[in-house]
């Protein structure tokens, strides 16, 4: 992947978000910092990482102005390396998780931003709530007296297929749960305005679905390393 290579990819991408609103997570994890500096100097300021290390090496060496997004299943005995400057956790998906985020932002004089994962795919290997268990969540005592942190809507990964379709569906229903939570609830943590869902293979009908961001890599830099 060469710089010309990386802006006509980003270019492409712009255009299709022109006047949507939506925003785009670059998925930027087994990238060296070098492809990254590129994509920086290209406008990008959104970087989606799943690893907490990688994260922490690549927001130790580049510009402070870049937002870091959890875009992976986060360990709560990591959270701690993160709390300090991440600015968005895509990944929450249980109260001991949430209470490890809110102890560790509180610590750093932080209220950190978080966006609860929702299961919505066919694969079992998915991570996230389902509706029953994200509604117990939000009614708990504990949620309620949680002062550090916001949760900013919802997040979630459709079935790995080409029936787009299905696709199609997984989203329309996740929309609608994103919809009827914040209707329904109404707390000081509680600012559902973020709607995180498609990737490069179905971002195309996430934003058809109504999608607020989109968490997109092969399709900007290429396919990934897995041997960094």
């Amino acid at each position: 992947m060469n710089e010309t290579e990386l802006i006509r990819n980003l270019d492409q991408i712009k255009i299709e978000l022109d006047g949507t609103g939506c925003k785009l997570i670059a998925v930027s994890k087994t990238k060296p910092v070098e492809i990254l500096t590129a994509a920086y100097q290209a406008g990008i300021r959104i970087f989606g990482e799943n690893k907490v290390q990688e994260m922490v090496q690549k927001h130790e060496v580049l510009p402070k102005d870049i937002e870091w997004h959890m875009i992976g299943h986060l360990q709560t005995n990591k959270v701690k390396l993160i709390a300090p400057f991440v600015s968005l956790i895509h990944s929450v998906d249980s109260i001991k998780l949430l209470k490890e985020i809110n102890k560790r932002a509180a610590q750093n004089n932080r209220i950190i931003d978080c966006l609860f994962q929702i299961h919505i795919a066919e694969e079992e290997t998915k991570f996230g709530l389902n509706e029953a268990e994200l509604f117990e969540l939000i009614e708990s005592d504990e949620f309620n007296s949680m002062e550090n942190i916001r949760m900013k809507g919802l997040m979630g990964m459709a079935t790995n297929t080409t029936d787009y379709e299905q696709v199609r569906k997984e989203f329309t229903a996740l929309k609608d749960l994103f919809n009827k939570t914040g209707s329904k609830y109404v707390a000081d943590n509680l600012d559902f305005t973020e709607l995180s869902m498609g990737m490069s293979n179905d971002y195309r009908i996430a934003l058809k679905e109504g999608s607020t961001m989109i968490r997109v890599g092969s399709l900007i830099f290429g396919e990934r390393n897995y041997n960094n």
